[in-house]
């Protein structure tokens, strides 16, 4: 819902790095929740960024 994208910044792991805990400033209600990093991968790659 923001035009133009905001930020989010990767926090923390646990389980060995396959969950990442993400600090999101678009929700103050849930300032940041855990993600695994597959469905981060996929978030990332449906928003046009890619790893080389």
């Amino acid at each position: 819902s923001f035009e133009g994208g905001h930020y989010i910044s990767v926090v923390g792991y646990r389980d060995g790095g396959k969950t990442v805990t993400i600090a999101d400033s678009a929700n103050p209600d849930q300032a940041s929740y855990r993600i695994s990093v597959d469905n981060l991968a996929d978030w990332i790659a449906t928003r046009g960024y890619t790893a080389s």
